[in-house]
């Protein structure tokens, strides 16, 4: 069966797509068949995100490896129980149909709370979500005294992360392995950061998830997304030498995928 990895985060702005869209590519590059499947019905980043990589390689005729990209598909609505919602229907049938040709099967959440976002938490094998580096985030997983230091209970997207937690073990399928991923860390060591970590690291042994280091802040990935392109096409696509913020965020790529230590998969970037 595909291993399912779900990149999620009830908050926008965090990076998802851009996440989503390296680590769907990594893997196609390290010759897994990589599906992705946008639930962000209104957005829709991480398609356009395909779409225009997909133009990009048609029009400058490269040879990329690259995710398949999937659509949820439509359903008669006739054909569903009153009692059933149409989204749990449309989403098995996009994973039925997504599964025999994957090895991976990547679903990009929208930064918002949906019931397809709760259900594709539940199928999560592995559940990475990108967080920005910043108290305002933070409380979406937990709440925190005003110093920063005290965790006060789990909030909306921690709770939702347990409910998918409870729905897998009553199913008896493997526990949700889940990585959160510090996104656009600061260079400069302040004491706002250094309060962030410490209070990520109280909180993983309390609700249970690992820590990942992610991408800082840094202009090429605006300058990628038109193109369709990741970090690793650069070279590909004739840019003979790298400047240093480039081999910074690619060492930051593979750190990330070493973290989240999926299974059956080496580096070879």
């Amino acid at each position: 069966m595909a291993h399912i990895i779900v990149v999620g985060n009830e908050k926008g702005g965090a990076g998802k797509s851009t996440v989503a869209m390296h680590v769907a590519t990594a893997l196609a590059r390290m010759d897994f068949r990589v599906g992705v499947l946008d639930l962000d019905l209104r957005q829709r980043s991480l398609a356009r995100y395909c779409l225009n990589r997909s133009i990009h390689i048609a029009q400058d005729g490269l040879a990329l490896p690259s995710p398949t990209s999937y659509d949820l598909p439509d359903i008669d609505k006739a054909s569903v129980p009153e009692d059933e919602n149409i989204f749990d229907h449309r989403l098995s049938a996009a994973i039925a149909r997504m599964e025999p040709q994957s090895d991976f099967i990547l679903i990009d959440c929208p930064g918002s709370h949906t019931r397809l976002s709760q259900v594709a938490h539940s199928l999560a094998d592995t559940l990475i979500t990108p967080l920005n580096d910043s108290f305002v985030d933070f409380d979406l997983l937990a709440h925190i005294s005003s110093d920063g230091e005290t965790i006060e209970g789990p909030s909306v997207y921690s709770e939702m992360v347990w409910n998918a937690r409870q729905l897998r073990a009553q199913a008896d399928l493997s526990p949700i392995d889940w990585v959160v991923l510090r996104n656009r860390v600061g260079a400069q060591q302040m004491v706002n950061k250094q309060k962030m970590e410490r209070a990520l690291e109280k909180l993983s042994n309390r609700i249970g998830f690992r820590i990942a280091p992610g991408f800082n802040e840094r202009v090429v990935f605006r300058e990628l997304f038109p193109r369709g392109l990741t970090l690793l096409d650069l070279k590909d696509v004739g840019v003979k030498q790298l400047n240093i913020s480039n081999i910074a965020a690619r060492q930051e790529l593979r750190d990330l995928i070493k973290t989240v230590n999926l299974p059956g998969v080496t580096i070879n970037f």
